[in-house]
């Protein structure tokens, strides 16, 4: 009977602080990395999951991934490959009383959690020859319920109203699977608005964005007022030129309902990355609204649900309409790219603290609790755009969000899937986008959870002793031990 024998983790560090890729207000100088994991059986089995950092602590984070990946060592294929074995796996991880110690399900062991679990469903997707969205839109409603975890949440959702959730959405799903492969999966860029880039690459990339087909847009703000004023009239000129996009698909009305879509059916997004106080995210929000953004993204502290329900309720009478759409509209609150677990999302969703929910694919610990929250939002009717700024995230997040669609909220009409188009070429299944931008499925039945990395990839960027940053990377190295 085959079991898990082995496995490997790897420190991986990307420097995308050289060009300021993925850079915010609060993180300025990122270094896009990821605590990798593989998992092996002894018949030739593996299974890939990582967990995102952004540099220095990575090799906190593989430490983690080695003690929890341990755990798994002795299990059986027949004990994993089922939705019930996955729903049995997770609890195991997440019982060890001695590592919950240093959460509990929060934090450096519940990220590495994330990885190794992603692992495991990486290996039983890939054992079953289909890509991850598939194995878990195959399961039957009473399958989904077994491999979701409902501890802590049962006064939100119990097993039987997810029960009753999901054999509802069971109608349709055919037709609603035909209609994604034909059209994609909804995507918007933050590509053109990291916070240090220039005015002049700024441009350069939204225009890009536009003959992509994206009408979507994101830009980081934080680091001034009259700064992202000028930024965001920029992005704005632009995006709302017809000019400037024609040729590019047109959304349907339903998709820009509530946005300030501006008169080409572009819509803007903005994202502080937590570096403002409740009172004070208010303040400067409202100085932004000429640019009608549809939502700020982490305007606060990500564990503040009293916060971001005061912040959402001074912003929501708000008149920030400008000539379009009509003077009642108001910026939406987004957060959950920090949210540490289902909990904290229960609690944003009962405090009617957010309008969009962002779930991440490494923070929560794995697919079995990204289930729990894509049920919550469900029920409280809350779109959930999924965070995917990060190494690999694109990658992840496609199949959650058709996991979503198929499955559970049944709708992709206002939803969008956040697209990045940095570091695609370490991996064997990256995410594609079509000409509507919009992600293509993943149809690969090999491709599992779609965070296979080339080999060439790992050896050249594993830290400290990779190809790149034993020659090339040494300078920063340096750098970034003594800031």
């Amino acid at each position: 009977m085959p079991a898990i024998t082995s496995f490997d983790i790897e420190d991986l560090r990307f420097p995308t602080s050289l060009d300021e890729a993925g850079s915010d207000a609060m993180n300025k100088d990122g270094d896009y990395s990821a605590a990798y994991c593989t998992l092996r059986t002894d018949d030739g089995q593996v299974g890939y999951g990582l967990t995102f950092t952004i540099g220095r602590g990575n090799d906190i984070v593989c430490s983690a991934v080695e003690q929890v990946a341990s755990r798994l060592v002795g299990w059986t294929t027949d004990e994993l490959f089922s939705a019930a074995g996955m729903g049995r796996m997770w609890d195991y991880l997440l019982a060890d009383s001695q590592l919950r110690w240093i959460g509990p399900e929060k934090g450096v062991i519940h990220i590495a959690t994330a990885a190794v679990v992603n692992a495991a469903w990486d290996m039983y997707a890939r054992h079953e020859k289909k890509p991850l969205w598939q194995l878990v839109a195959d399961f039957t409603p009473e399958e989904f319920v077994a491999a979701t975890t409902f501890r802590y949440i049962t006064d939100a959702i119990t097993p039987d109203e997810a029960l009753a959730l999901l054999k509802e959405k069971e109608a349709g799903k055919k037709e609603r699977l035909a209609k994604l492969k034909a059209e994609g999966y909804p995507a918007y860029t933050t590509s053109v608005g990291w916070f240090g880039y220039s005015d002049e690459k700024v441009a350069k990339l939204t225009r890009e964005a536009i003959s992509q087909g994206f009408n979507h847009f994101k830009m980081k703000v934080g680091g001034g007022v009259e700064n992202d004023k000028r930024r965001l009239a920029l992005i704005r000129s632009i995006i709302d030129d017809p000019k400037e996009c024609a040729g590019r698909p047109e959304p349907s009305p339903g998709s820009l309902e509530g946005k300030q879509a501006g008169p080409t059916g572009s819509c803007l997004m903005i994202d502080s990355n937590q570096v403002w106080d409740v009172q004070e995210a208010v303040d400067y929000v409202k100085q932004l609204a000429e640019a009608r953004p549809w939502f700020i993204e982490e305007p606060t502290a990500p564990d503040d649900i009293l916060g971001h329900a005061e912040i959402r309720k001074q912003l929501k009478p708000y008149n920030i309409g400008v000539d379009v759409p009509p003077p009642t509209s108001f910026t939406f609150a987004a957060t959950g790219e920090h949210g540490h677990n289902r909990m904290l999302f229960k609690q944003l969703l009962a405090a009617e603290a957010i309008d969009v929910c962002q779930i991440d694919s490494c923070r929560l610990a794995g697919i079995n609790e990204i289930l729990a929250v894509l049920l919550m939002a469900a029920k409280k009717g809350v779109p959930v755009c999924p965070h995917a700024g990060g190494v690999g995230l694109t990658n992840y997040v496609v199949h959650l969000s058709i996991i979503d669609y198929l499955c559970v909220s049944g709708t992709k009409e206002r939803n969008v899937l956040e697209y990045v188009s940095h570091l695609h070429e370490h991996f064997e299944h990256p995410p594609t986008i079509n000409a509507r931008g919009f992600y293509n499925v993943p149809l690969d039945p090999n491709e599992g959870y779609s965070i296979g990395m080339h080999d060439e990839s790992k050896a050249t960027y594993v830290y400290p002793h990779g190809k790149y940053w034993s020659t090339a990377g040494q300078a920063k190295v340096r750098a970034n031990a003594t800031s």
